[in-house]
């Protein structure tokens, strides 16, 4: 259900907005060439980009040149999974030869000596790279506004923010610019801009795909134990799918040709499934529509002959979960800020994590008995843009009544703590014609289950 949907044909345009595995069994096929694409791509981001502001760092003539390599290759018979499809990855990570300055004026002309790990096997399989698309500073907000290469904006409403910090991907997915865009998520960062612009998003299980390169600027690697990880956004299940294959796996050479497999789907007819739909959280209102929405999927579940349940207690606690990660989330940054001091002690810390192993025990739990739960990404629509720089005095209004800012971040803790998988699929629309979304959190390293169950509720949609 993206914001503008097309119908796959073997235009290139149009191929563009059926997403990268559409794509590439296209481009193995003979049916459109990977230069054709790559042209494609570019004449759609000079046409709609300009008012949008989504890619921020354009890398054209390199790309013109992948796409005639990836030409070559497939007239030798060679077929790789990304092979001739174009792309876009955030600016947060290290392109050879590209800036990374995560929207930070004092690194604008930081140019990394090489690729992220996670970009060097989207290049090894195929994938042609447009460009990187915009973040907020340090990607540190749900919004894609920074000094350096401005505001990015929803292309539905140009008043209204299309999420962060991996909201730059989401325009250029959502608006059919590329096949497929590589992000990240600390605190929602994926799952919030594909609700928002509805499109689909995968936040891996913790570990599954490698963070070397996705690193602030001027190093390597984020501190070890960020709970941050990095995953795709596409136009629908099968693209995410493309996407884990080609990127997971540990950072280790031979993952890269092939020797990693996730386990597969948990079920696959829909009467099979088991699932709890959560809508109320105790630390973040979410709008009535937004409930409606989840709910509604639920139904479709039901009706299709899922087993959904709307209350367990087998759920921990979503406070104690949204607090827990909060102060992990918060002391972690605070050590690794310049000047920056963890606000706790050593024996605090360590509380801190066994409170981590209890719930996700907890979680564990919960999973023998469901296979997924059902909830929204975030409690409410797109909304307008917010300019107040300090975090503690931002609200927004839901529904009538004001509500915190930081509360946007309450519903991605539970995948979040828990190091679990989660993925963000289209679900409705507001009134006003907003996308909006579900995401479903499943077991963790059962990433290719969430993902199986978020095609489902595609095809099961009203």
């Amino acid at each position: 259900m993206p914001v503008f949907t097309m119908h796959a044909t073997h235009d290139p345009t149009a191929l563009l907005a059926a997403g990268a595995a559409r794509s590439a069994r296209a481009l193995a096929a003979g049916q459109v060439s990977a230069t054709e694409l790559c042209e494609a791509t570019i004449a759609r981001i000079e046409a709609i980009d300009g008012a949008l502001n989504a890619v921020v760092v354009r890398d054209f003539d390199r790309a013109r040149r992948q796409a005639e390599d990836a030409d070559a290759a497939l007239a030798r018979g060679e077929r790789r999974p990304l092979l001739g499809v174009p792309m876009t990855v955030k600016e947060a990570f290290n392109v050879a030869g590209l800036p990374t300055c995560w929207g930070l004026p004092p690194f604008r002309d930081f140019i990394p000596p090489r690729d992220a790990v996670a970009v060097q096997r989207l290049k090894a399989a195929g994938a042609v790279i447009l460009g990187k698309t915009n973040v907020p500073p340090g990607l540190a907000d749900w919004q894609c506004d920074n000094p350096v290469y401005g505001r990015t904006v929803h292309p539905l409403d140009h008043t209204r923010t299309p999420g962060g910090s991996s909201g730059g991907g989401a325009v250029t997915v959502a608006t059919g610019m590329v096949a497929l865009e590589l992000g990240s998520d600390l605190t929602g960062s994926l799952r919030v801009p594909a609700s928002f612009c509805g499109v689909y998003a995968h936040k891996p299980s913790e570990g599954l795909l490698p963070t070397r390169g996705f690193a602030f600027p001027g190093t390597e690697e984020a501190p070890s134990g960020l709970p941050s990880v990095i995953g795709p956004i596409g136009h629908c299940a099968d693209d995410l799918l493309l996407a884990l294959q080609v990127l997971s796996g540990p950072d280790a050479a031979h993952v890269a040709k092939g020797c990693f497999a996730l386990p597969a789907p948990r079920r696959t007819a829909a009467k099979d499934w088991r699932v709890l739909v959560v809508t109320k959280h105790p630390q973040a209102a979410v709008a009535a529509e937004v409930r409606a929405t989840v709910e509604a999927a639920g139904r479709r579940l039901a009706k299709a002959g899922a087993v959904v349940a709307d209350a367990s207690d087998l759920l921990p606690d979503l406070a104690e979960i949204g607090d827990t990660y909060d102060q992990i989330v918060q002391t972690m940054l605070a050590h690794v800020e310049p000047g920056g001091r963890s606000p706790m002690s050593l024996h605090a810390w360590f509380d801190l994590l066994a409170t981590r192993t209890r719930i996700r025990a907890q979680l564990r739990a919960l999973f023998t008995q469901f296979d997924a739960v059902m909830c929204p990404a975030v409690g409410c629509a797109a909304f307008e843009h917010v300019s107040e720089p300090d975090f503690g005095k931002r609200t927004l209004t839901v529904d009538g009544a004001e509500t915190p800012y930081v509360a946007l971040g309450a519903w991605a803790a539970l995948a979040s703590l828990g190091g679990l998988p989660a993925t963000v699929a289209p679900a409705g629309f507001t009134k006003g014609g907003l996308p909006l979304g579900v995401q479903i959190v499943g077991p963790y390293f059962e990433d290719r289950s969430t993902i199986a169950l978020a095609k489902l509720l595609a095809e099961h949609a009203v």
